[in-house]
């Protein structure tokens, strides 16, 4: 009884966790058309016109910046990670579901380790009110620092999800 509680539970969790994830990559995957429309405009006024601004082209790597740390937990939800297809194609579902859960006790890990060590980074950049070193550059350098622990807490949901679901998958006798 307590045992079917606590997996049902697990699952909540997982799902919840996973709709998140799910929501905020939809939402954040319109950054792309942004950063596309921003190069071509800044490519277009560099060639035809000759002139550029600092501001412009900082703001292609703050918009990238959220895009890579959302869209990673984005991606690692829905298997489109990096994974060494070669050798994983080859393994059973028990193998492949037992390398998902070292993979995602791995992503854990280095997400805390991350997020432990880029506070401390972020805190720093907020206390001197960091900016562009650049004239014309973009102020609150922090804002976009801050960024990183976010997203390596997303990945640590979404790889706490996945080590969830693959040790559902391997409890299953059907696995």
């Amino acid at each position: 009884m307590a045992g079917e509680a606590a997996r049902m539970s697990a699952g909540g969790m997982r799902a919840g966790i996973e709709r998140f994830i799910e929501v905020l990559g939809a939402c954040t995957s319109w950054i792309a058309l942004a950063i596309v429309a921003l190069m071509a405009t800044n490519v277009l006024l560099r060639y035809l016109f000759h002139t550029g601004s600092v501001w412009s082209q900082e703001l292609e790597w703050h918009l990238l910046v959220p895009l890579i740390l959302v869209g990673m937990s984005y991606a690692l939800r829905h298997g489109e990670h990096v994974r060494v297809d070669i050798l994983y194609s080859r393994f059973s579902a028990r193998g492949k579901e037992a390398v998902n859960l070292v993979s995602a006790l791995l992503a854990i890990a280095i997400s805390a380790l991350v997020i432990w060590f880029s506070v401390k980074y972020v805190q720093q950049s907020f206390v001197i009110d960091e900016g562009s070193p650049d004239p014309g550059g973009l102020p609150h350098r922090f804002l976009l620092k801050s960024l990183i622990p976010v997203g390596f807490a997303l990945l640590l949901a979404q790889s706490i999800a996945t080590a969830l679901s693959s040790i559902e998958k391997l409890r299953s006798p059907r696995v």
